[in-house]
């Protein structure tokens, strides 16, 4: 059963590609959902997928990119939208 999380990043999560990277990964784990970067330099994440490949996906965002540093990661599990495809947002 699908679950729906969104996710909030802090540290140094932009200027490192993070949203270009979170969208293959999130392809690649069958998550649907989008990433935006926030005008806090924080980025957030809304993303939707089977447990096991949220699992996947949440655990990559932890550390992010090679050149990314994730200080802070706050998560909070939501009503399932069945979203498709996965975006790269423009804030």
């Amino acid at each position: 059963m699908k679950k729906h999380v969104t996710i909030l990043l802090e540290g140094e999560v932009q200027g490192v590609s993070f949203r270009f990277n979170a969208r293959n990964i999130a392809l690649e784990n069958n998550i649907a959902g989008y990433i935006i970067n926030q005008p806090d330099e924080s980025v957030f994440i809304v993303a939707e997928g089977e447990p096991e490949d949220l699992d996947k996906f949440i655990s990559w965002c932890k550390k992010g990119p090679e050149q990314a540093v994730v200080t802070n990661m706050t998560i909070h599990e939501g009503e399932v939208q069945n979203l498709e495809g996965f975006n790269i947002e423009m804030s």
